[in-house]
Order: C-alpha cells, then sequence, then structure tokens
C-alpha cells in the first residue's frame, strides 16, 4: 500500500514504539491519529509530527474496552472521514509488584485485556471501518516473547503469543477482503515499557539479564519494519521478527 494520502491510526502511541511508528507515516504523507490513555505523551508525539509538517490529532482512549475502540474509531472518522491503516501497538508489561505467580488477578486481566484482548477489538474494529475504503492494512504489535516461555512474565508472553496466532488466523482476509493483518515481534526495544516492570526509572531485576544479552534496538528499527509490512503487498498474517536494527 501507498501510505502517502492515508490516513493511519496508532494506539501506544504516546511513546515508545507508537510514536516513532506514528512519526514515521506522518513523513511518509500519511494523516495520523494518535491513540493513547496518556494525555501529555500523546500530545507530545502529535506537536512533534507538526513541528515535521505533518498532520495529526490525538485521541484519549482505553483500548482494552469495546466502548473505548468504538469511540476511538468514532472520533476518528468524525475528524479525517475513515482510516486506511491501523496500528495496534498498545501493550503493557506485569511489572515487579508483586510479580508471578503472586501477582493479583486485576493485574492479570489488565495485562491479557490491553495487549491481547485489545488487539482483537482494534483488529474486529478496523475490519469494519476498512471496508468502508474497500480495503487497507492492520498491523498488530506482538514480541519475540510470544516465541518462548517468559517465566517472571508468562501473562505478557502468553498475550503476545495469542496476539501472533490471532494475527495468523486473519490470513485469509487478505484475499476475501483485501484487508491484511500482519504482526510485527519486536526483540529488546528501548521504551518507557522497560523502566516500567521496576520503579519506572529502572528496569525489575529479573529483566537485567535479558537486557544485557540482547540488541538493544530502537523504537524506529521497529517502525521502519511495520511501514515495510505495510507497504508489501504481498504480506497477509505474517509475524515479522525484528531482533536487529535493518
Amino acid at each position: 500500500m501507498e501510505i502517502s494520502g492515508k490516513v493511519a491510526l496508532v494506539t501506544g502511541g504516546s511513546s515508545g514504539i507508537g510514536r516513532a511508528t506514528a512519526l514515521a507515516l506522518a513523513n511518509a504523507g500519511a494523516k495520523v491519529a494518535v491513540a493513547d490513555l496518556d494525555r501529555a505523551g500523546g500530545a507530545e508525539t502529535v506537536r512533534a509530527i507538526a513541528a515535521a509538517g505533518g498532520q495529526a490529532l490525538f485521541v484519549q482512549a482505553d483500548v482494552s474496552t469495546v466502548a473505548g475502540i468504538e469511540a476511538l474509531f468514532a472520533a476518528v472518522g468524525s475528524a479525517y472521514g475513515g482510516v486506511d491503516i491501523v496500528h495496534n501497538n498498545a501493550g503493557i508489561m506485569t511489572g515487579d509488584t508483586p510479580g508471578w505467580p503472586d501477582v493479583g488477578v486485576e493485574k492479570i486481566y489488565q495485562v491479557i485485556n490491553v495487549n491481547a484482548v485489545g488487539v482483537m477489538l482494534g483488529t474486529a474494529a478496523g475490519i469494519r471501518a476498512l471496508r468502508r475504503r474497500g480495503g487497507g492494512v492492520i498491523v498488530n504489535t506482538a514480541s519475540v516473547a510470544a516465541l518462548g516461555p517468559m517465566p517472571n512474565d508468562p501473562m505478557y508472553a502468553a498475550s503476545k503469543a495469542a496476539v501472533v496466532n490471532f494475527t495468523e488466523s486473519c490470513a485469509g482476509l487478505g484475499e476475501s477482503e483485501n484487508i491484511r493483518v500482519n504482526a510485527v515481534l519486536p526483540g529488546m526495544v528501548d521504551t518507557p515499557i522497560i523502566a516500567k516492570t521496576g520503579d519506572g526509572t529502572t528496569p525489575a531485576k529479573w529483566l537485567e539479564p535479558a537486557i544485557a544479552a540482547a540488541t538493544m534496538l530502537q523504537p524506529e528499527d521497529i517502525a521502519e519494519a511495520v511501514l515495510g509490512l505495510i507497504r508489501d503487498d504481498a504480506k497477509a498474517g505474517a509475524a515479522e521478527l525484528v531482533t536487529s536494527a535493518p
């Protein structure tokens, strides 16, 4: 798909991968709707896009609920007349207070609802919106954690594995609906989510060995992969692993 002239929606756009992808989409000529619960961070993303000559708006949204998703897509449709590209990127980790298996049930539900249910709701709403445009592209953010065990945060790993399987199960929509649904699986990326596993400034102790062993990527590396999945008309139901910089 050619990105220039399209309308894109990016959830989790207040920082990290979401902000980098929103900026990249705007630089490629798309109008961008930035969605997040973090109003200040989302507004900063919009300011950065405007400063670079792009067009964007911020919508505060809880993607883990049907009402939140419906209000989000209604707001984007009202502002821009529809949407052509959806990046379901919002996600959280369980954190370290306390960790598995002592984590409370409320936190378990929160991680699953944001990371997995939110992607499913966003994809379903995205399909309905893209049908009205004759097709489009959805990219879901999973993680390398989907591919193996994560003993200290199995909820996160399980939620991201669900995103991969869900996305692969949508492969047939490329042919039947002209709607390509793909997933990007980042390795370790230098984003605020890492610090949020700990006290907000430093990561949890259990994550430190993985950080030391990993090749640390930048959000822009993942944004480039997302745009590649959007542009490549042959990709439908793909799960693209990104563990090194382009």
